[in-house]
């Protein structure tokens, strides 16, 4: 003979499903809310690689710019002294010959 269960059974087996799927539920729904955070941050991160990226390369197009007109300064100073030496050289050497006689 089959044996059957009582209504409050049951009504309680049934309480215990919905709680159970409420749960489960809750569970999927945080589970979502961190899969779409994770996108985010996986969104934003790609975009702080790129921006990273593109700091780099200024970066370096600043260096060359910056070594540029270092360098040009640099020569600039040098044909100045150069260009001091010469001139003493040659009040040096017309002195020497003026004192010789030449």
């Amino acid at each position: 003979m089959e044996e059957y269960i009582t209504r409050a059974e049951h009504k309680e087996f049934g309480e215990r499903l919905d709680a159970e799927n409420k749960r489960q539920n809750r569970r999927i729904d945080e589970l979502d809310t961190a899969v779409k955070q994770i996108g985010e941050l996986t969104t934003s991160v790609q975009k702080l690689a790129m921006s990273v990226e593109s700091m780099v390369k200024e970066q370096g197009r600043q260096g060359d710019r910056l070594e540029a007109l270092e360098s040009r300064d640099g020569e600039m100073w040098r044909k100045v002294t150069g260009y001091a030496i010469t001139t003493v050289l040659g009040i040096v050497i017309g002195f020497v010959l003026k004192q010789i006689g030449m």
